[in-house]
């Protein structure tokens, strides 16, 4: 990828005393490995450690089979550690039920991944009212919120397209309206750009920045490009399953 130029963009700064407040996200000791074939097993997280405060954009970067990808799913309560703690707005996600879970996930969560994941029997509308299909949002509603939310990222016009009727960024904001169905106060965005041409991902990448300026969403970012994560605030750098620089993004 070439390079992006998010100069100029507004990107928010944590609020002021973000640090010494309650965080958003708070991780401590946690460990993460994967059992191997023929006995023992390979380390991913190892005593990771890490407070997100509400409205960061943060990225995490690392080489493949750092543990960023691994931590973003924990933190979405897709996966669960082998040790440690995860809470989120103050609540242990370790001692939630299935349904809890499922239902933290859905309300409180976003989740935006690099294949766009979307229902090519659908029109794109039924894509972003499905989530409020889960929570139990009444129909006309559902109509009324997705259509919106396709507004916000420029395909209220597209409304009744099926998935493979658009290109592959359309599909992306796509998935991003979808993220934001029950208005959730963070997503996590797993490579989002990785598959889109340079353009493209500077128009995703400004889309996730004035969602963090203008509702506040904290955004948590895996991603290998540079450019990508300089429109964030915060950089935090795995190697090996361990954090090495976690401040200013100096990529």
């Amino acid at each position: 990828m070439t390079s992006l130029a998010p100069s100029g963009l507004r990107v928010a700064a944590p609020p002021t005393g973000a640090r010494e407040s309650a965080p958003l996200i708070q991780v401590t000791g946690l460990c993460k490995e994967y059992p191997l074939a023929g006995g023992g097993a390979t380390p991913v997280l190892r005593d990771v450690r890490l407070a997100i405060a509400s409205g960061e954009f943060v990225a995490l970067m690392g080489p493949s089979g750092s543990g960023k990808s691994t931590l973003l799913n924990i933190l979405g309560g897709l996966d669960t550690p082998n040790a440690g703690d995860y809470r989120l707005a103050g609540q242990a996600v370790a001692a939630l039920s299935p349904n809890q879970l499922a239902n933290l996930r859905n309300r409180q969560i976003g989740f935006v991944f690099q294949g766009f994941n979307l229902l090519q029997r659908s029109t794109i509308a039924e894509n972003v009212a499905l989530p409020l299909l889960y929570a139990g949002v009444r129909k006309a509603e559902r109509q009324r919120r997705a259509r919106e939310l396709l507004e916000q990222v420029g395909l209220g016009h597209r409304a009744d397209a099926r998935p493979n009727q658009l290109s592959g960024g359309q599909q992306q904001r796509v998935a991003i309206a979808r993220a934001l169905a029950n208005r959730p106060p963070l997503i996590l965005a797993d490579e989002p750009t990785g598959n889109l041409d340079t353009q493209t991902s500077e128009e995703i990448m400004a889309l996730f920045s004035r969602l963090n300026v203008e509702q506040g969403i904290t955004l948590l970012l895996v991603t290998h490009e540079p450019d990508v994560a300089r429109y964030a605030r915060r950089l935090v750098r795995f190697k090996d399953g361990r954090i090495v620089h976690d401040g200013e993004v100096n990529v």
